[in-house]
């Protein structure tokens, strides 16, 4: 996706107030863990200032700054955002999870965010992974108030290249060869002068401290087949668009779901890729409708209610949560 479209689309996940107070913690000391810290608090909401975790058009936040965490033996669940997105785009998903008992916390991934595109090549795809790897080990270990999180408890959500990533994490094997047949002549990606060097990157990392994942519309479908997410034995919910779009091939990701082991808990959207991201203000879909266009019928705003509370529910289930 655009650089320039993911940068609008930004706007939409903070429009309004929380129904509850989420506390919020910043990451901004290290660029390698840029983002922040959503869990549940008593205190009353205020507007965060982001500083230098700004992205165009957003520069504060709805939340109760560095307040105390309420509850102990608490779910994680941590966020992967899609190419060039930021760690606040599904707020709605993260304050919907907060509120409802959880610590939730995301991250920008390095060279693949709004504020910084300079990574190439199969390394978007193959850094993913270890970057959630790195937020796991920061908050199982290092974050101030790791003793509120029960490590045992663990989930993940991603959308799009988001959504890859945690198919990863959870034990797929992509095979990034497959992308070859699209390497034609005129097609001068680095990609492909990578695979034509025979320059791979290393296998990206499983993580088994995650125990259930939310996959949502995944790109980068070539790269698997059942053979190789044979691998994957942890409780999956997972989400496709039937029209695709984005750089999201829809029938790529129907082979990817039928291809996956056990039984996962499919939802097939009547929508496009961006559907799952939050509503668009009229202004916005006015500047942007390549992202805030859905077919005619569909609303929006009555799905996100219903996504935000079965991804709520499903990570109840599975890891806990009030």
């Amino acid at each position: 996706m655009r650089n320039t479209l993911w940068a609008f689309a930004i706007t939409l996940c903070c429009l309004g107030s929380p129904a509850e107070a989420a506390g919020i913690q910043l990451l901004d000391a290290d660029p390698a863990l840029s983002g922040a810290i959503w869990y549940p608090c008593a205190a009353e909401p205020t507007h965060v200032a982001l500083g230098r975790l700004s992205v165009p058009t957003v520069d504060r936040l709805e939340g109760a700054k560095d307040c105390p965490v309420a509850g102990a033996k608490l779910p994680l669940v941590i966020i992967s955002h899609g190419n060039s997105g930021y760690f606040a785009l599904h707020l709605d998903i993260i304050e919907a999870l907060a509120n409802a008992g959880f610590v939730v916390a995301a991250i920008n991934h390095p060279g693949n965010n709004t504020n910084d595109m300079s990574a190439r090549g199969m390394s978007v795809w193959a850094s993913r992974p270890v970057h959630m790897v790195r937020l796991l080990d920061f908050m199982l270990q290092e974050w101030k108030d790791r003793d509120a999180i029960d490590p045992a408890k663990v989930g993940f959500f991603g959308f799009s290249l988001g959504g890859f990533t945690g198919l990863v994490l959870a034990g797929g094997r992509p095979d990034f060869r497959r992308f070859a047949p699209n390497c034609k002549e005129e097609n001068k990606s680095t990609v492909c002068e990578e695979l034509h060097a025979g320059q791979f990157p290393a296998d990206p990392p499983h993580d088994a401290r995650i125990k259930a994942a939310a996959i949502v519309d995944p790109a980068v479908s070539f790269s698997f087949t059942p053979e190789n997410l044979a691998g994957i034995g942890i409780p999956l919910q997972v989400w496709r668009s039937e029209l695709g779009g984005g750089g999201v091939n829809a029938a790529g990701v129907a082979y990817v779901t039928r291809s996956l082991p056990g039984k996962p808990d499919i939802h097939v959207v009547p929508a496009g890729h961006y559907a799952f991201l939050p509503p668009c203000t009229p202004a916005l879909a006015a500047y942007r409708p390549q992202v805030c266009t859905d077919p005619q019928g569909f609303d929006r705003t009555a799905f996100h209610r219903e996504f935000d509370a079965a991804v709520v529910e499903f990570f109840r289930e599975q890891i806990g949560g009030r």
